[in-house]
């Protein structure tokens, strides 16, 4: 129960429309049921129908009521506010609970009171200045951020690439999917038994993933592209022999042509594994050398395929050299481009990961997007994630579950292989049921396309006496998927001005290099401006070339391709890929899938792992608004007023309610915000004399799996501290031994708030006055942080940084296992350490 109190000033969001309160106040005579009426009426036909005609009376018994209600239960009384609209139970039903209690309750505020810590509850304002404005209704909220929104819309059109590409999100898929509450309100699908449908998406998104990158098995999505590349590293570094990866040496080797983003996190989560990262050409000539000189110190190498420049080279001698000294070879890859390409697991790859975006998910300035991860069999069980697999049920029909869940991170703690515990299930499960609804057919025409585009491009810049970058496996140095890099040299300024006066957005290196990257967004007119645009900054003329280009668009390109990178192998030949082509039988197919699933449009989902809550249908109606949707992630700041005015305002919203100083809002899950707020405390304690030493984390043993996990992967030693079996409660005498025994070395320690048994910890504040006394630094878990907003605060119950779980305590869906968002907000000492 302590768990059912409402934020800011001790009101409950609790609420039920006003039929429902009508219905349960009518007396049993004034309607009926269906199957009265049938039986009742039966010989005269007459149809079965439900009744209400007190209905004057109830409202009102219901206005009668309302001068009796206990002042804190008085949001519930305003019909045209956002509480009592959006949330279930009603003042009688809120009534009825704190008669229920034992000791009952006479109001919410007496509740509070004995449940929570009289220490702990704050009497602040919540919000700071958001609280003299008050709350807005919907149709504020929708018209502020729709001009937010409308703000952005004048920013260029992307054709950066990097990993990021605007696609087409088929209608059908777009209303039916991701705007539809029986697929993004559905819960992580722990009970299989009310999640086959999303579980036979995600097996779709599992195959199709397993037959283009060439690899046997496949997770369920991971959470973006750059997290993929670390897990590949940590797996790289699993797969060796202890001893090996015990090594002070040891070195991971990523190709310089790898996404930047990508490099960027992978040298973050090496630090806490005591893995260094060699970043080389592994073009070169020398690389062989290089990767051989490593010997035993070598974990794995990464390449990008096709790389960040969009060329593309064999690299099945490399996987042979690497093979030969018994490490892996990861591929960055993209899934569309495989569809012409020859796949990674062809030419050696153990592992290849990347994202799906491409697969109809709106670019949404940079997230959320799923990513994919597939490796050989023999790495199956060290591969981060959820994996869904076939099986049986009691009677022996095919039955779809969770696989292999004994290596994450709820079983092995700090031992699993990652501190991954979700996916990106909606995002997957629009990728999954784009290619269902293209097709290989659909799918490499798509891809064809862009490359007859690239190849204009390419023809077009030349024309205009630009070099261009040569793939070293072109024969004839042409382009082989979707990406143009310009080597403008002292032009590049020029011609990115030009592009911005003609609203196209390139890729600037920063070298005097330009990248453009096409997509299935450029059109006829998209093609011209880009020709013009390269004509005007050289001061050639380039209608003809782009004229003579674009007519060629319906070449095939199999013979474009060199044969030793040409796809020879069949992908996608299950049935489900190739039976949904009409806009109606996806449509069947995917009301088929969300018929055998629980979501909100069912009913409530009892499950507390993770809090539950309505998505409204205003707060999801913003995320396919095209200034919100179709913004690149690298797109200039300067260029997005409304984004810059959103970020603002929901990080001075969070740092109101937590009591923190600063924020940052990049991580998207989670487990990725504690692994990022550990990092920050790290930073920190080695900013200071003695810090290198302070890397034990104390956590509870109560604590949800992804602590210890995250903690293992920030370099820390986990200790852990006792409960109490009965209460649930922080033993304090063997938290303040514990302090005392590791007082050097103590770096960290990690409390939920409140605990996952569901109470307020008595002793939080005494707990985190001791971790500082001892030098140490506390983490708070905000999973449960829907239970503090409005009566308690991370920061003045004394932690020094917190992550909040935005799925869990504001309106980001669940989405039948992601997407999540992870903002971390700290102290100002650990400020400058925010990613």
């Amino acid at each position: 129960m302590a768990l059912l109190r409402l934020p800011l000033p001790r009101q409950l969001r609790l609420a039920a429309p006003r039929s429902r309160i009508a219905a349960r106040q009518t007396p049993a005579s004034s309607w009926v049921c269906n199957s009265c009426v049938s039986s009742s009426a039966s010989s005269s036909r007459i149809p079965s129908v439900r009744t209400f005609s007190a209905f004057a009376a109830l409202q009102n018994a219901t206005s009668a009521k309302i001068g009796s209600v206990d002042p804190s239960l008085e949001p519930l009384q305003r019909p045209e506010s956002f509480i009592p609209r959006h949330i279930g139970p009603d003042v009688t039903d809120a009534e009825a609970m704190l008669k229920a209690l034992d000791p009952p309750a006479k109001s919410i505020d007496e509740f509070i009171a004995q449940v929570v810590p009289p220490d702990v509850i704050s009497e602040r304002k919540t919000f700071g200045a958001w609280d003299n404005e008050g709350p807005l209704d919907e149709s504020k909220v929708l018209a502020r951020a729709t001009a937010w929104a409308k703000a952005n819309e004048a920013a260029p059109k992307p054709l950066i690439g990097a990993g990021y590409n605007p696609s087409v999100t088929p209608r059908v898929i777009q209303t039916n999917v991701l705007e539809s509450p029986a697929w993004y309100t559905s819960y992580t699908p722990y009970q299989p038994e009310i999640s086959q449908g999303r579980l036979e998406s995600l097996l779709n998104y599992q195959t199709m993933v397993s037959d283009l990158t060439g690899l046997p098995i496949s997770n369920a999505s991971l959470l973006d592209e750059g997290t993929a590349a670390a897990e590949a590293m940590t797996l790289s570094m699993n797969a060796l022999s202890s001893s090996r990866a015990k090594r002070p040496g040891k070195t991971f080797v990523v190709s310089h042509l790898v996404h930047p983003q990508s490099i960027s996190v992978i040298q973050s989560r090496a630090q806490g594994f005591g893995i260094k990262v060699e970043v080389i050409d592994v073009n070169a000539a020398d690389s062989a050398e290089k990767i051989k000189a490593l010997g035993q110190d070598l974990v794995g190498v990464m390449v990008q395929y096709p790389d960040t420049q969009g060329k593309v080279e064999d690299f099945k001698g490399l996987s042979e050299l690497v093979h030969e000294q018994g490490a892996l070879l990861s591929a960055a890859t993209d899934l569309l481009a495989l569809t012409v390409l020859t796949p990674p697991g062809e030419w050696g790859a153990d592992i290849a990961f990347g994202s799906a975006q491409r697969f109809g998910v709106p670019l949404g300035f940079g997230g959320p997007h799923a990513a994919f991860f597939a490796v050989k069999e023999a790495h199956k069980r060290r591969m981060p994630g959820r994996l869904v697999g076939v099986s049986k049920d009691r009677n022996g029909n095919r039955a779809l579950r969770l696989a292999l869940q004994t290596r994450e991170q709820h079983i092995r703690r700090e031992k699993a292989t990652s501190n991954v515990c979700t996916a990106q299930a909606l995002l997957a499960n629009m990728a999954a049921l784009f290619a269902v609804y293209h097709g290989p057919e659909g799918l490499k025409e798509i891809a064809s396309r862009l490359v007859r585009l690239a190849r204009g491009v390419q023809a077009v810049a030349e024309a205009s006496g630009l070099e261009t970058e040569q793939s070293g496996a072109s024969p004839d140095g042409k382009v082989l998927f979707d990406t143009v890099v310009i080597k403008a040299s002292d032009r590049s300024q020029k011609i990115l001005a030009e592009a911005k006066k003609a609203g196209l957005g390139f890729r600037d290196f920063g070298n005097g290099d330009i990248g453009i990257s096409v997509n299935e967004h450029v059109t006829e007119e998209v093609f011209k401006s880009i020709a013009a645009v390269l004509g005007s900054a050289t001061g050639t003329q380039t209608a003809e070339v782009a004229s003579k280009a674009y007519g060629a668009l319906t070449q095939d390109i199999t013979e474009l391709l060199p044969a030793t990178l040409r796809r020879q192998s069949a992908y996608l030949t299950h049935p489900v890929f190739n039976t949904h082509r009409s806009e109606t039988e996806i449509l069947r197919y995917i009301h088929y899938l969300q018929s055998k699933d629980l979501s909100l449009v069912h009913s409530m989902i009892p499950l507390g792992s993770c809090t539950m809550k309505l998505n409204g249908a205003t707060e999801m109606a913003l995320i396919t608004l095209p200034g919100f949707s179709t913004i690149h992630p690298h797109t200039p700041a300067s260029e997005l007023p409304g984004y810059t005015a959103l970020i603002e305002s929901l990080s001075d919203q969070l740092k109101g309610i937590t009591s923190m100083d600063a924020v940052s809002l990049q991580p998207n899950s989670g487990a990725q915000g504690e692994f990022a707020g550990l990092q920050a405390i790290r930073k920190h304690l080695l900013s200071k004399p003695g810090g290198q030493k302070r890397d034990i984390c104390l956590i509870p043993v109560s604590a949800h799996g992804t602590n210890p996990a995250s903690a293992a992967m920030a370099g820390m030693r986990v200790v852990p501290i006792k409960c109490d079996q009965k209460t649930g409660n922080l033993d304090i005498e063997d938290l303040e031994a514990k302090c005392k025994k590791h007082a050097e070395e103590l770096g960290a320690f990690m409390v939920t708030y409140p605990s996952t048994y569901g109470v307020y910890e008595p002793a939080v504040k005494k707990a985190c006055e001791l971790v500082h006394n001892y030098g140490g630094q506390v983490y708070m878990d905000g999973a449960n942080m829907n239970a503090q907003i409005g009566i308690a605060s991370p920061g003045e119950i004394g932690a020094d940084v917190c992550h909040l779980n935005l799925h869990k305590t504001f309106c980001i869906p669940h989405g039948g296992g992601g997407p999540g968002v992870g903002p971390i907000c700290v102290k100002e000492h650990l400020a400058p350490f925010l990613p």
